[in-house]
């Protein structure tokens, strides 16, 4: 539960705090208007989750604007 309150906080940083734009920020910006707050830092949580995975299975670097508003 420790890992998932951290993705969520992040996710709520992201949505939030930060100033750098990013197809993720962009994508969890449009959904906070469509479903709130809450509900959207869940998902940019979620989908963290899913870069984070990705980046350890294939070894790759992050990058900010790529596809991630799949």
């Amino acid at each position: 539960h420790h890992l998932r309150g951290l993705l969520y906080e992040a996710a709520a940083v992201i949505l939030t705090r930060s100033s750098t734009d990013s197809t993720l920020r962009t994508w969890g910006l449009q959904l906070r208007q469509r479903i709130g707050f809450k509900r959207a830092a869940v998902a940019v949580a979620r989908k963290l989750a899913v870069i984070m995975h990705t980046m350890l299975k294939t070894g790759e670097l992050f990058n900010p604007n790529a596809g991630a508003a799949a």
